[in-house]
């Protein structure tokens, strides 16, 4: 069957993952339940207790032991992934450093869920852009489809000899992981060609060239060095992300760009979003796009690296942009995303306004008509009104703030 001809499945984001999962067939997972990411292992350990992958699943009791015996398996030379949400990225975030610091190849699936208090299970992004700063590579799926070939190019990223960095790849907690969508899945082998056997660097069991792990590394040691080496991988992983894409592309027809311009030839205003929210803001612009208004959206697939040169050249003529954090930075000039976008253009020296817009925290929805408001103020702005510098709340109860 020709990877392109397979059926279209209806299934949730979760067994989207856990079946990319199933055909990469690491040689060790290890996890812990946490609501809305439970699903992903749940099934995954199914499939071992069935027979169907040769993994070794590690049941642990906390997030922070998963990451650790990830990093340990990892660093042993063993093809290692994971998945987590919300609490339990939190719980990890030691370990993250560590992971990315030691340049091990680790892929994991982070389920979008916001961090508490007060309590909440339901979608934002908080947990994963509160870790954008961990050397993590961080690829942002919109539904189904992304979710699933995100798990697979992470494999080619993360091992890639240019690259030896973790990937995380998010999806939308229940907007994606638990909400029935379509999936056109490759066939096995065909994902067992495309990502290739594993190949260890300096393991800790090749016992014939003993190497050292986790050494103190301290005033007079290296460091330094080691940051410094950890942020030119990031810049060399551009080239690799892209070449994976490109690769991927050739055999299944779906392209993946660092960021990927909707309508935006001609925009004169456009939003910047991420995540499930891309849809529904498609379907605005087409709107406004009949009615005259020259809008255009920009989704991020690539947050980490930080794709700055392609943000330029995609919003550079614009004279508004708006960007829409599922986040919020709190004491900052606004979320992450929006943070990141103006210092991108803070240098052109013709540069858009930007406003800074925060939605959907804690899960609120967000309707088409509350991206026809975050227009209405880009379209303010293209007039020539000047807009406060406060952060537009989408869909927020004001009479409660």
């Amino acid at each position: 069957m020709a990877a392109t001809d397979t059926p279209i499945l209806a299934v949730t984001g979760n067994e989207a993952v856990a079946e990319a999962m199933r055909q990469i067939d690491p040689d060790v997972v290890a996890a812990y339940p946490i609501t809305p990411q439970t699903e992903v292992v749940q099934i995954y350990a199914q499939f071992v207790a069935d027979g169907k992958v040769t993994t070794e699943f590690i049941t642990v009791e906390s997030e922070h032991s998963a990451m650790s015996a990830v990093v340990g398996s990892a660093a042993a030379g063993a093809r290692t992934m994971t998945a987590t949400s919300s609490q339990g990225f939190a719980l990890m975030w030691e370990m993250l450093y560590i992971a990315a610091s030691y340049r091990l190849p680790i892929v994991m699936t982070t389920v979008n869920r916001a961090l508490s208090g007060p309590i909440n299970i339901h979608c934002d992004h908080s947990d994963t852009m509160g870790g954008r700063d961990t050397g993590w590579i961080q690829l942002y799926g919109e539904d189904h489809q992304e979710a699933y070939d995100d798990t697979i190019m992470g494999i080619r990223i993360a091992e890639h000899l240019d690259v030896r960095t973790p990937v995380m790849s998010m999806l939308d907690g229940y907007v994606i992981s638990g909400a029935i969508g379509p999936l056109q899945m490759l066939p096995d082998e065909a994902v067992k060609e495309f990502i290739g056997p594993f190949k260890a660097i300096n393991p800790l069991l090749d016992s014939e060239h003993p190497v050292t792990v986790g050494p103190f590394d301290g005033l007079h040691g290296w460091y330094f060095e080691h940051k410094a080496t950890q942020q030119r991988a990031m810049d060399r992983s551009f080239a690799v992300i892209e070449q994976v894409s490109e690769e991927f592309a050739e055999l299944t027809g779906r392209k993946y760009e660092l960021l990927s311009p909707y309508r935006m030839d001609d925009a004169e205003m456009a939003l910047v979003v991420i995540g499930s929210t891309c849809g529904t803001t498609r379907t605005v612009v087409d709107q406004l796009r009949k009615k005259g208004v020259k809008a255009g959206m920009v989704k991020v697939h690539v947050f980490r690296p930080f794709p700055v040169q392609a943000f330029i050249d995609l919003l550079g003529s614009c004279s508004v942009v708006g960007v829409m954090d599922r986040a919020d930075s709190f004491g900052a000039q606004g979320g992450p995303l929006f943070l990141e976008v103006r210092s991108a253009l803070y240098d052109l020296p013709k540069r858009p306004q930007i406003v800074p817009i925060i939605y959907g925290l804690g899960g609120r929805d967000i309707f088409p008509d509350n991206i026809h408001e975050a227009f209405a103020v880009l379209q303010k702005a293209a007039a020539g009104e000047t807009l406060p510098v406060e952060r537009t709340y989408l869909n927020l109860r004001k009479d409660r703030v």
